[in-house]
């Protein structure tokens, strides 16, 4: 869902407003869902889903555009009154994403975000502000990006009492840096497709919610398009890793995942199985999912 309208400034800059998913932070925050190359997005990378937004997108103002390679997006933006952390904090403990709603929208509900990549070989459209997963060697993409997610006084953490408690706001800011690599390997089809992210967030003190919470993130993904007829149906093998470190707990969540895609007709018909493992402390899962994805 999204509703927007945009004005543009000559050919290369526009500014616009409403709800829009013209994020800050990296790559994977501005993230298309219908064509990825993995079975999902890491789900940390998204990095405010449902906690100052709605499902991604933010009520507000943004401009975008591009300087010769350098393209940019900068946005200032409501924060959502109904985040997915409803907590109140508890005295002398961790600080709880839930600002907007517990000190007011005058002194937490504004967010502020910006995504910068430089775009080395071919250049990507922003006329929509989804990025592409892959593009399965139909261009050649070489992008370094860095972006940033602001929201001054969004958590909030309790300095007082359980008597008397005294809430008091702190600034969530997340920044990243990242990498894509997209490109065909020679004239029978084949490609290779990468990507990889670093990721500091600062959610407040000991903040963890979900997979959310204050600490570091770095992963990865790797696939190969194998040769073959551009119009008929492709295979990719792809393996991915992350691993999320949080100031809360000792332990790092960590998750590899090994998949196969298999594109019936590009991204608009595609199977992808793919098993996954995940430990985080001394809770382990393994997880073997085939999903079908059909998109007019």
């Amino acid at each position: 869902h999204g509703a927007w309208a945009q004005y543009n400034l000559g050919e290369n800059h526009s500014i616009g407003g409403g709800l829009h998913y013209f994020n800050g932070i990296s790559r994977l925050n501005n993230h298309s869902t219908l064509n990825m190359m993995t079975l999902d997005n890491h789900r940390q990378a998204w990095a405010t889903l449902g906690l100052s937004d709605q499902f991604g997108r933010h009520v507000g103002i943004f401009a975008k555009g591009k300087f010769d390679r350098l393209q940019y997006r900068v946005a200032v933006n409501e924060a959502s009154a109904s985040s997915l952390d409803e907590r109140t904090p508890d005295a002398g403990g961790a600080a709880v994403y839930n600002g907007r709603a517990l000190l007011g929208s005058k002194k937490a509900g504004r967010t502020y975000g910006g995504y910068f990549d430089y775009q080395i070989f071919d250049q990507e459209s922003n006329l929509l502000p989804y990025k592409v997963g892959t593009y399965l060697g139909e261009k050649k993409i070489f992008n370094i990006g860095a972006g940033f997610f602001m929201h001054p006084n969004g958590a909030v953490v309790d300095n007082g009492n359980i008597s008397d408690p005294n809430l008091k706001g702190e600034d969530v800011f997340i920044y990243a840096v990242d990498a894509f690599y997209d490109a065909p390997l020679g004239e029978d089809g084949s490609a290779v497709s990468a990507y990889a992210i670093y990721q500091v967030a600062d959610y407040g003190k000991d903040y963890l919610y979900s997979v959310y919470g204050t600490g570091n993130l770095l992963c990865a993904h790797l696939g190969y398009v194998f040769k073959g007829d551009l119009a008929k149906t492709r295979y990719q093998p792809y393996v991915s890793y992350g691993t999320h470190s949080y100031d809360a707990v000792d332990d790092n969540m960590k998750a590899l995942g090994i998949g196969f895609n298999a594109y019936l007709s590009g991204h608009h018909s595609k199977l992808t199985l793919e098993y996954r493992n995940e430990v985080f402390g001394d809770v382990k899962t393994n997880t073997l999912t085939l999903q079908a994805m059909i998109y007019l």
